[in-house]
């Protein structure tokens, strides 16, 4: 994740010297794999994979550019071609993003997410903890439907409004939302990229995130809401004492606006819709596996660009991120050459070697080596690394909590520190920039540690619980679709 400061040009010494640190680690990375007997493909692999890794922690306005050279280095040594490039750079997902992200583009247009700000804004009997329980909530389903950072800015804009009115420092408000945010986009499929990555991967579809992922989530939820509740029982006090004060003036909150909202949550829930019924869809239409599912943002998007044909370009151009989706792509590609190569074999005999084949031992192991990840480096680069390693274990053993682990500990491990997840960030810069309030790494760090070790704790104990339920499900799933169709 960056900071400020690798948003500014560094210097030619700063920037030498981080670059010598990544050649060095990854060509020693290289020779040491070497050295304990893997093949020449397989140490190249590894070590672009480390300097892409890397390249996000030491130069993250230059990741995209390693990661162009990485692949090139991979592409000029053999150790992949062509084809599989393009079979592993996950197309389907980086037009999934493409599409829901058109999208998300004309609900603002269409004033969605200013209508539910005005909505919170207009709840009756209002208290503090009321308030930010409610707004945390809504900031949390919101990730779920259309994406974090997303949810994070409109959010803000709330608790900014009422902070100011009541002359109260916004910052312990904005980190419960944030975190509560980090937490909902691990609900579905649409809250995070990883989500749709690891359904790609695993061959989970909508319906399966309904089932697992998201009762999880609202528990980690809950108890995300309620330890930072407590965390912030003193702030929310002084929320109380200046709300009475306020409305003793009949002073209200925020004036109210009548927001046209109709049409942008008729294509919410036409979107939606969409996606959460693919898998019928494709068995009727006997599709394959998750097609509809990949184009559904496509059809909604397609749709509203006709619909709305003076903003068709702006939505293309403006609102989708290409630079991050670019970056998404070839770090996919990178990973999937560690599965060609047979590094990630290789890695799930060493992995299960080590800690064995029982989920109770292994789920945790995931969880918390992908939380501890994330929280310094682009939960994306994790799941990348850690998606074909499951994929080897799933030939051995019964696999899907390990990949609702990797999920977990990608998203809730965001929490950890204020450089763990692209919604931290935004969030500290529009707090920075709207109040000049400056977070300290260890005051975060103090609340996101907690909150993601109890989020943590309550998605290990569900998993634990859930896994004979998730086999029988699976069980009962493959029997089904062996049975010929008359």
């Amino acid at each position: 994740m960056h900071t400020e400061e690798s948003r500014a040009e560094l210097s030619s010494a700063a920037l030498a010297r981080r670059l010598l640190i990544l050649l060095g680690v990854s060509a020693g990375a290289g020779l040491l794999g070497w050295r304990i007997g893997l093949e020449p493909h397989q140490c190249i692999a590894g070590g672009v994979f480390l300097a892409t890794i890397l390249g996000t922690l030491l130069f993250w306005h230059l990741r995209l550019s390693i990661a162009f050279l990485g692949v090139s280095v991979l592409i000029l040594t053999r150790s992949f071609d062509i084809p599989r490039f393009v079979e592993s750079a996950s197309l389907p997902v980086i037009l999934f993003l493409a599409g829901m992200m058109i999208v998300v583009g004309a609900l603002r247009d269409l004033g969605f997410f200013t209508w539910v700000v005005q909505a919170i804004i207009s709840m009756p009997g209002m208290t503090g903890r009321r308030f930010i329980t409610v707004t945390a909530v809504a900031s949390a389903l919101l990730a779920c439907l259309v994406d974090e950072v997303t949810s994070m800015i409109f959010i803000s804009v709330l608790i900014f409004q009422v902070c100011d009115r009541l002359k109260l420092n916004p910052a312990p408000y904005l980190i419960i939302c944030v975190l509560c945010t980090n937490v909902g986009s691990a609900g579905t499929m649409m809250g995070n990229p990883v989500g749709i990555y690891i359904g790609t991967q695993a061959g989970l579809t909508f319906q399966d995130f309904i089932v697992w992922a998201f009762p999880i989530m609202l528990l980690a939820l809950a108890t995300t809401v309620a330890v930072t509740l407590f965390w912030y029982r003193v702030e929310l006090r002084e929320f109380d004492t200046r709300l009475a004060a306020r409305l003793e003036r009949n002073l209200s909150l925020a004036p109210r606006l009548d927001v046209p909202y109709k049409r942008s949550l008729a294509l919410l829930i036409g979107t939606f819709t969409l996606i959460a019924l693919h898998h019928q869809i494709e068995g009727f239409l006997k599709l394959e596996k998750n097609s509809v599912l990949l184009i559904a943002p496509l059809i909604c998007a397609g749709i509203t660009m006709i619909l709305r044909p003076g903003r068709a370009r702006h939505y293309v151009e403006r609102e989708i991120d290409w630079w991050t989706l670019l970056f998404f792509m070839l770090l996919f590609a990178v990973a999937g050459t560690l599965e060609h190569v047979g590094l990630t074999t290789r890695m799930a005999q060493a992995f299960t070697a080590r800690f064995g084949h029982e989920p109770a031992t292994l789920i945790p192991v995931v969880m918390a080596t992908t939380a501890l990840g994330s929280a310094f480096v682009d939960n994306v680069v994790f799941v990348a690394a850690f998606s074909p390693v499951i994929r080897s274990l799933s030939q051995t053993m019964f696999a899907l909590p390990l990949w609702w682990a990797l999920l977990f500990g990608a998203c809730f491990g965001g929490n950890i520190t204020m450089i763990g997840s692209t919604a931290n960030i935004v969030a500290l810069g529009l707090l920075e920039k709207h109040s000049h309030i400056r977070i300290r790494f260890l005051q975060w760090l103090k609340v996101g540690a907690v909150s993601a070790l109890f989020a943590c704790l309550v998605a290990w104990g569900m998993l634990r619980v859930l896994s004979p339920a998730m086999e029988r499900y699976a069980s009962r799933l493959h029997t089904a679709s062996a049975v010929p169709v008359p």
